[in-house]
């Protein structure tokens, strides 16, 4: 294909992927699901090109940014608080569903033999990060939920390769428990530190830049730092990759600017956007290569149905089990347990967020060509994969049955006032402290107002249900924003002033609707 033929797909690629998942959102669809079946359809259309799934290519290119803007916006002191749940989830269940889908497909399958079994075992094992956040994105389940999902399927991407790896090598030679455990072992601690290490690194590296262009660009291809000499030194680059980015994330505020924070943010939400919607057209494209690899199996068609169906079942089955066992083990367990327990409700919710994605699918393209009936299992994990997104459909519907408490909005919006009432303190006696004679003193009064202003509206607040004056403060600048914003575009109309003046003041007023908007009440949309 000729490189304009293939700049052409790529951009229709990414207009398709926006236009599907705007669609899907205002008509209240699930964008992934739709996606997917997007593109199966696209996938048979003879116009629109085979798509030929490159597993490096996807392991190297693709995964790392999806995991990084997602592990940048994880909060660091939650993982630690949660570190048993998300340990357990990880690595114990991964481990649990590979043997439970392993031995399903063999006693399905049984020509299939056991180390190709567990091999798809290790596939379908791994939720996926991309899946899992598209869909309890949407959902206002509680924070502590949220944020154990997103973990574990950042987390458990290192366990299922290393299981996985192991099985390969079963498939090809003999398989040896002890080389597995070592091969976890050095997969865990490399990628851990080859994770730490850059993040210390680039963290030193972008105190000292103050160009938020050179800050973002280093911040761009950190995913590959991390990801690359992780891989080479036989540690997890999937780890190495979420262990930065949850550094890094965790120290922007003391090695970045607040121009280089916003415009990192941006970036990545246009990348993990663009990214984690394309996955599941991607996911549907692949569907066509993949079914007619399998008309050369020997097998039927109502074989390889129930293989797929015992395979999806089975690794449902294996989530319920084990995340309801450890939920009554955090119930009822040792004290120690008992302290970090999360209740039933809890665990179902979790049970129920099974959801993979890409990662299956590039996975299973990782199996040797000696391995039987290599087509069928690849057509195997894509049904796991279409399976489970359809099961997250019923996603909102159990959370709402369980009665799951949503995250408490005024709690947050409190804690969110209260912190800024001991910062602006804390900028009043730094002002009083740097303040000179030399200094005008409407600017010191300019300054005292402002922050003043905040800490008597947070000192005065009541809990009835009159308007606050932070509120009303909120309401009436936003409007005051509004016809500011009027005022300057249409003088870049007549062009009374540089280019340069407006896109500085433009930028000036959205930074403060954007703290606006973050810190106050939403604003009403205007769609």
């Amino acid at each position: 294909m000729d490189p304009v033929a293939v700049v052409s797909w790529v951009v229709s690629f990414v207009v398709v992927t926006v236009i599907v998942t705007g669609l899907s959102r205002r008509a209240g669809w699930s964008a992934p699901v739709t996606l997917v079946l997007v593109g199966a359809a696209a996938s048979f259309v003879p116009v629109v090109p085979e798509v030929q799934i490159e597993p490096e290519l996807i392991l190297y290119a693709l995964l790392p940014p999806l995991l990084f803007a997602s592990a940048i916006r994880t909060s660091l002191a939650d993982v630690r608080a949660r570190r048993a749940s998300i340990l357990l989830l990880s690595v114990g269940l991964v481990a649990f569903t590979v043997g439970v889908v392993g031995l399903t497909v063999w006693a399905i399958l049984p020509s299939v033999g056991l180390a190709a079994a567990l091999a798809l075992g290790a596939v379908v094992a791994p939720t996926d990060a991309v899946a899992v956040t598209a869909t309890a994105g949407r959902l206002r389940m509680p924070r502590r939920i949220v944020t154990v999902l997103e973990t574990e399927s950042l987390m458990n991407d290192a366990t299922a390769l290393v299981a996985l790896n192991a099985a390969i090598a079963g498939i090809l030679a003999v398989l040896n428990p002890w080389d597995i455990g070592i091969q976890f072992v050095v997969a865990v601690l490399g990628g851990a530190a080859v994770g730490v290490a850059v993040g210390a690194v680039l963290g030193a590296v972008r105190k000292r830049l103050h160009a938020p262009v050179l800050d973002t660009s280093l911040s761009l291809v950190t995913p590959y730092l991390a990801f690359i000499p992780a891989e080479a030194f036989g540690g997890s680059g999937v780890l190495a990759v979420v262990v930065a980015g949850l550094y890094l994330g965790h120290r922007a505020p003391l090695i970045q600017s607040a121009e280089a924070r916003i415009a990192e943010s941006i970036n990545w939400r246009t990348i993990r956007f663009l990214l984690e919607n394309a996955v599941f057209l991607f996911i549907g494209l692949a569907l066509s290569g993949i079914l007619a690899g399998v008309q050369d199996s020997v097998l039927g068609g109502w074989e390889i149905a129930g293989l797929a169906i015992g395979a999806l079942a089975a690794a449902v089955v294996a989530r319920v089990s084990f995340v309801m066992a450890a939920t009554a083990l955090f119930e009822f367990g040792p004290r120690a347990l008992r302290s970090r327990r999360w209740g039933f409700r809890t665990g179902a919710a979790v049970s129920a967020a099974g959801i993979r994605g890409v990662v299956t699918l590039a996975a299973v393209f990782l199996l040797p060509p000696e391995t039987p009936e290599r087509e069928v299992l690849q057509l195997v994990a894509f049904v796991v994969v279409v399976g489970s997104l359809l099961g997250g459909l019923a996603l909102p519907t159990i959370i709402r049955g369980l009665r799951l408490p949503p995250p408490d909005a005024d709690r947050e919006r409190d804690e969110a006032q209260s912190l800024m009432a001991e910062a602006q303190q804390a900028g009043l006696a730094r002002l009083d402290a740097e303040a000179t004679d030399a200094d005008e003193e409407r600017v010191l009064q300019r300054l005292r107002a402002n922050a003043g202003f905040v800490l008597d509206a947070l000192n005065d607040s009541t809990d009835d249900d009159t308007e606050s004056a932070t509120a009303a403060y909120a309401r009436l600048r936003r409007a005051m924003i509004e016809a500011e914003r009027e005022v300057i575009i249409a003088a870049r109309a007549e062009n009374r002033y540089e280019d340069r003046a407006v896109r500085a003041v433009l930028a000036a007023i959205d930074a403060e609707e954007t703290a606006l908007r973050a810190n106050g009440p939403r604003a009403p949309r205007r769609d």
